[in-house]
C-alpha cells in the first residue's frame, strides 16, 4: 500500500518478480524492469500475513480452460440460484458474490456461467495449503482459499525476511499451481486481512504499526471485523460513519452504547488486535445446497435431493479427512425466508447415510404448508475423521449400510460419481444438474 503521509521515507523493499533489493529512486526494478516493487519502512519487521487466492473458483476454471482467459466467468447455480464467485472481468460489469443469477446475467449477459466443482476446488486448495505449511507451522485456514500465517521466527529457516518469503511463495503458487493470490502483511490479524484486499488481484500490501491509526482514520466503519450491514446502519443512525470518529471516543462510552461490540470497536479502530494465529482452525463446516427451478413442497421431490446433497457433503468430508458431529439442514421458502435446523449426533460422522437420515428427520418436521426454493445439508463441529462412526450397537443395520457405502465410494472413485445411484437418488443427478445449469 502507499505509506501514510507521515511516512516520507519509502523504506527498504524488493522486486516481487525477481526479489532483487529495491534501489533508491525509480518505480521499476533495476534488475528486471518489473513495476512490481514493494517498499515499506517496516517491511523487514512484520511477520503476520493474510493470504487470499484471487477469485479462486473462477481462476481455477480459467487455468483449466485457457479459452476463458479474457472472458467474464461466473461460478454459480441456475437462473434462480446465486453467484458463488466471479472473475474480475465480471466484477467490472457489476457482478458480485451472492447476487441472484438473473441480476448477474442482466449486468453481464456475455458471461460464461460454470457450475461449481467443489471437489476440484478442494484439491487445489489443499495444494496451496500444503505450500503454506512448508513456510510455517502456524497456518490458520479461514476458508478453502484463504488463511492467516505467522512467520515469526522463520527467518533463519528460510534465510530471508518473512516479507520476501511470502513473495517467493506467491510466485511459486503461480508457477506450480497456475493461480494467483494476494498477500496482506502487518503486525495483527485485522490489518493483515485489510491489507490483502487493498490491491487485488496479485496484490501485496503492507500496513505497519506507525501508520495504522492514520490509515484507518478515513475508512468506513464497515471495514472493522464484525461490523456488517445492519450494524453499520445502527452506527450511521448514531452519527458514526468513519473509523476516525471511533478513535476519539472513550471505551466506556462505546461499551455503554454497544456492549461487548463497543470494546471491539474501540480497540480495532486503533489497530489493536491481540488475536494470535492458531493452526488447524480451518473451516467450521462442510455443506452443499441447491436452488430449484420451481418451488417444491412434497417429500417425494425434496427427499431425493436431500440424499444427493448428503452424498456430496460426505465425499468432501472423506476427501478432507474430517468428520462433523452436528448435522445442519438449511431451507429457504418461496418468500426468501431462511430456516436452519440442527441436530447433534452422539459421534462424528463422514457417512452420507447418517447425514441423510438425520437431515430427513429434520426435514419431515418442516413439511406442510410452505414451499421451498432452496434446500441444503451440511455438518459442523468438525474433527479428525479418525474419530468418526464407531460401531452402532443400537442400529446393527448401520454397519451394513456403512460397508455398502464404502463399496459405492470405491466404484465411484474409479468410474465417476454418477455411475452408481441409490434408490433415493435414481434420476436425481440429472434433475439437480438441470437445476444448477438452467
Amino acid at each position: 500500500m502507499t505509506p501514510a503521509p507521515s511516512l516520507q521515507d519509502p523504506g527498504p523493499g524488493f522486486c516481487r518478480d525477481c526479489l532483487a533489493p529495491a534501489r533508491a529512486g525509480g518505480k521499476r526494478c533495476h534488475a528486471c524492469g518489473s513495476p512490481r516493487v514493494i517498499r515499506h519502512p517496516e517491511i523487514d519487521q512484520l511477520t503476520l500475513a493474510h493470504v487470499d487466492c484471487d477469485a479462486f473458483y473462477a481462476t481455477v476454471e480459467k487455468r483449466d480452460n485457457p479459452e476463458l482467459a479474457d472472458k467474464p466467468v461466473i461460478i454459480g447455480g441456475g437462473k434462480r440460484g446465486v453467484v458463488s464467485t466471479c472473475c474480475y472481468i465480471a466484477r467490472i460489469h457489476g457482478v458480485r458474490s451472492a447476487m441472484p443469477m438473473f441480476k448477474a446475467l442482466d449486468a453481464c449477459p456475455d458471461a460464461v456461467v460454470i457450475k461449481p466443482d467443489m471437489e476440484k476446488y478442494v484439491r487445489v486448495g489443499r495444494q496451496v495449503r500444503q505450500m503454506m505449511e512448508e513456510l510455517t507451522p502456524l497456518v490458520q485456514p479461514i476458508s478453502i482459499d484463504e488463511a492467516f500465517l505467522d512467520l515469526a521466527g522463520t527467518e533463519k529457516l528460510h534465510k530471508e525476511s518473512a516479507a520476501r518469503t511470502l513473495a517467493r511463495f506467491a510466485a511459486r503458487v503461480e508457477a506450480e499451481i497456475g493461480i494467483s493470490l494476494s498477500v496482506g502483511l502487518s503486525y495483527c490479524k485485522f490489518l493483515a486481512k485489510v491489507a490483502s484486499d487493498l490491491d487485488k488481484p496479485r496484490g501485496y500490501s503492507v500496513i505497519g504499526r506507525e501508520e495504522a491509526v492514520e490509515f484507518l482514520k478515513p475508512r468506513p466503519v464497515s471495514l472493522i471485523w464484525g461490523v456488517g450491514k445492519a450494524f453499520s446502519e445502527t452506527l450511521a443512525r448514531d452519527g458514526i460513519r468513519t473509523i476516525g470518529q471511533l478513535q476519539v471516543m472513550e471505551q466506556t462510552a462505546l461499551m455503554r452504547r454497544y456492549g461487548v461490540m463497543g470494546k471491539r470497536l474501540y480497540h480495532l479502530a486503533r489497530g489493536e488486535d491481540d488475536r494470535t494465529v492458531h493452526a488447524n482452525e480451518g473451516a467450521k463446516s462442510v455443506s452443499a445446497e441447491t436452488t430449484f427451478n420451481a418451488d417444491l413442497s412434497q417429500a417425494k421431490d425434496l427427499v431425493p435431493v436431500l440424499r444427493r446433497l448428503s452424498e456430496k457433503v460426505s465425499a468432501r468430508l472423506k476427501a478432507s479427512g474430517v468428520a462433523g458431529q452436528t448435522v445442519v439442514l438449511k431451507l429457504k421458502t418461496a418468500e426468501f425466508k431462511s430456516r436452519t435446523r440442527n441436530f447433534k449426533l452422539e459421534d462424528p460422522t463422514v457417512l452420507a447415510d447418517r447425514i441423510f437420515r438425520t437431515g430427513l428427520h429434520l426435514l419431515e418436521r418442516e413439511l406442510g404448508q410452505d414451499r421451498f426454493r432452496l434446500i441444503g445439508i451440511g455438518v459442523s463441529d468438525l474433527t479428525d475423521a479418525s474419530r468418526a462412526d464407531p460401531p452402532d450397537l443400537v442400529d446393527p443395520a448401520a454397519a451394513r449400510r456403512a460397508v455398502a457405502e464404502s463399496a459405492i465410494d470405491k466404484v465411484r472413485q474409479k468410474f465417476g460419481r454418477d455411475i452408481v445411484e441409490t434408490g433415493y437418488t435414481f434420476g436425481t443427478s440429472r434433475k439437480l444438474k438441470q437445476a444448477d445449469e438452467d
